[in-house]
């Protein structure tokens, strides 16, 4: 898997507008199988399938994100599939009455995704599990919260590479000794649950997509 937020300009996904119709014909051609996990596979497959990431792992971002309501908008005002921030979109020239749009959303979700792999740079020595969890951590909360606790680690001799690790950190961040500290940037972390209980939602519909379709 690649992955967000980093310090250069992202690559802009496409944005041109794609009718939902040119992707129905393809789901409602699918058979009702165990192989189908919503009616955007072919969509979220392809977008996937461009940048080099399991199309089950954006579906089960999806359906934790929105439940596959692409016209969703949250209390803090994410939007669509993938819940895009207006900040996010705006990183990636994307309008907001664009937002929406089935594909270009999941391009903004999946380009997040790639740029927080890229600004971790992950060791091949980590633990695929560890470098999903910490990626979907920075996904939820932002990259600068994650950086923060990788860098809390760091100072006391810890495995900043470790998703047990980095996860006690992101919940220390909540107390005046840590997030005062020196090398945090971002400050106080306050829903550091909502982030974990994410991290865990997600990767336990993974795994269930991971039985139920291809790849």
């Amino acid at each position: 898997m690649s992955g967000v937020c980093g310090t250069t300009p992202p690559s802009v996904p496409e944005q041109s507008s794609t009718p939902w119709n040119e992707y129905a014909p393809l789901w409602n051609n699918t058979p009702e199988t165990n192989n189908v996990i919503s009616q955007y596979d072919p969509l979220i497959r392809k977008v996937a399938a461009d940048k080099g990431f399991d199309w089950r792992l954006i579906s089960a971002i999806a359906m934790q994100e929105s439940r596959f309501d692409h016209d969703v908008v949250s209390h803090a005002g994410a939007v669509g599939l993938m819940q895009v921030m207006p900040a996010v979109a705006r990183g990636f020239k994307v309008a907001p009455e664009q937002m929406t749009d089935p594909l270009t959303n999941v391009r903004m979700g999946v380009g997040l995704l790639e740029q927080i792999s890229k600004t971790i740079r992950f060791p091949h020595s980590i633990s695929q599990r560890d470098r999903l969890s910490i990626t979907l951590a920075a996904y939820n909360c932002g990259l600068g919260r994650v950086l923060d606790a990788r860098r809390l680690a760091v100072k006391y001799g810890e495995n900043h590479n470790s998703w047990n690790v980095v996860s006690k950190y992101l919940v220390l961040l909540s107390e005046p000794a840590y997030y005062e500290d020196q090398v945090v940037r971002t400050g106080i972390f306050r829903d550091n649950a909502q982030t974990l209980g994410f991290v865990r939602k997600v990767l336990r519909y993974y795994d269930s997509y991971c039985e139920i379709a291809s790849l």
